[in-house]
């Protein structure tokens, strides 16, 4: 029956948008889907017996599959599913040289623009399938996809060979060939057998003479961030902290030396210093300018964040730990060892017990140590404004091995006492 006033409608698996849509005696473009816009064209010389043929132009990767042939007429309609396939036959294959290798020439071919997944094979004169060094198949950025198949021939093996590439289902191909002249192929002189065992000695010389650089060059690493770490604590100073900036959960001892998390929450006067969310407290002492040091035993802590931060940070609610907010800190959670930047990960080959943190206000450095074997940690660079104060946190979690409190360490006499900037 005629279909000239039924609504016809070729989708994918959504009803609508559609593939195409034919309503009211006229194509309607309005709901079809943006991939097949100016691509399609319905066949409508056969309309009035009922067959219409959908025209799908500049095939792509992405039109392989199911659709759904739809007429509706009033309240009556039907529908039929159709499969379609899609192949895309890709360029002739490029054979090229690659030297030698086993023993042999490595050959490798290389084709693009097939669809789907293509299959590639190495057969010699006779039509024998040969084995593959390697084999590659990837996508391209069309949706095709290209492949590169290697085979290493040896001049006992036919040197005569052809490379062979073709789609799964229709079995569309392109072969292309190649012939190796004998004189190519390598041979097994004294010279070659000297160069061999010449070149067994080096490589085993060459990673033993870098391994051996590479212990100097660490040994002097090492040396120079000790010497920097001595240097530091020339500038050591009296850190105790402050009361009237601890959280209600922190517990500081007599001597503002120590600060643990407590099991319960104290009843301390809100007042604007005090932070309210988070579990930290500052050093009473501010810093604007000169060069400062001081050392925290963390112990066997699981938990810790140390650094230095703006008196002006805010203090009630939420806050985020990072240079940007007036906070220069590092900490250790979960195991790791971090520079709160943009979460830095640090590399730690031995737990320090100990941390010693260097302010140089003048140079824009918050720097850290682990005393525990004299090595530098982290060092932040910034444009320092306004005053600085020590940070601490014991961290959130108050069981185990990190319910031990942070202490704020003398520095030893020999390190160069309390002195100024």
């Amino acid at each position: 029956m005629s279909a000239e006033n039924m609504e016809v409608r070729w989708f994918r698996s959504h009803f609508s948008p559609a593939v195409h849509l034919y309503r009211d005696g006229q194509d309607q473009y309005v709901e079809q889907m943006p991939e097949y816009q100016e691509r399609t064209e319905l066949l409508k010389d056969n309309i009035t017996n009922g067959r219409v043929s959908l025209r799908i132009r500049d095939i792509r990767p992405s039109d392989n599959g199911s659709y759904v042939c739809f007429f509706q007429s009033g309240v009556s309609y039907e529908n039929a599913i159709l499969e379609l396939q899609v192949e895309g036959l890709g360029s002739a294959p490029v054979i090229s040289v690659e030297g030698h290798q086993d023993g042999g020439i490595r050959v490798v071919c290389r084709s693009a623009g097939w669809y789907p997944q293509p299959e590639a094979q190495w057969r010699d004169l006779q039509g024998q399938l040969l084995p593959s060094a390697s084999e590659k198949i990837s996508p391209e950025s069309n949706g095709l996809f290209q492949t590169e198949i290697a085979t290493v021939l040896t001049e006992e093996s036919n040197q005569k060979v052809s490379c062979s590439v073709r789609t799964p289902r229709l079995s569309l191909e392109r072969q292309s060939a190649i012939s190796i002249a004998e004189l190519f192929f390598p041979r097994v002189s004294p010279w070659m057998v000297a160069l061999g065992v010449i070149l067994a000695l080096l490589a085993v010389l060459i990673p033993l003479a870098s391994y051996c650089f590479w212990r100097q060059h660490r040994a002097k690493d090492k040396l120079q961030a000790e010497l920097r770490w001595r240097c530091a604590q020339i500038y050591a100073v009296d850190v105790t902290l402050d009361p009237d900036t601890a959280h209600p959960k922190l517990v500081l001892s007599e001597d503002r030396k120590c600060v643990r998390l407590g099991d319960t929450r104290q009843d301390l006067p809100d007042n604007p210093e005090r932070f309210d969310t988070y579990v930290f407290v500052l050093g009473a002492e501010g810093f604007v300018g000169g060069r400062r040091y001081w050392e925290v035993e963390v112990g066997d802590k699981t938990e810790w964040i140390l650094g230095v931060c703006r008196e002006s940070v805010i203090r009630k609610g939420q806050v985020t730990l990072s240079p940007v907010n007036g906070f220069w800190v590092m900490w250790l959670r979960d195991g790791g060892y971090e520079a709160l930047t943009s979460a830095t990960p640090l590399p730690v080959s031995v737990r320090p017990s100990r941390v010693g943190i260097f302010l140089d206000y003048e140079a824009g450095e918050v720097s850290f140590y682990n005393v525990t074997d004299r090595s530098h940690l982290f060092t932040f660079t910034d444009t320092f404004s306004g005053k600085l104060h020590p940070y601490f946190s014991p961290g959130l979690n108050a069981g185990g091995t990190n319910a031990a409190p942070l202490i704020i360490c003398p520095v030893p006499a020999q390190a160069g006492g309390n002195l100024g900037p």
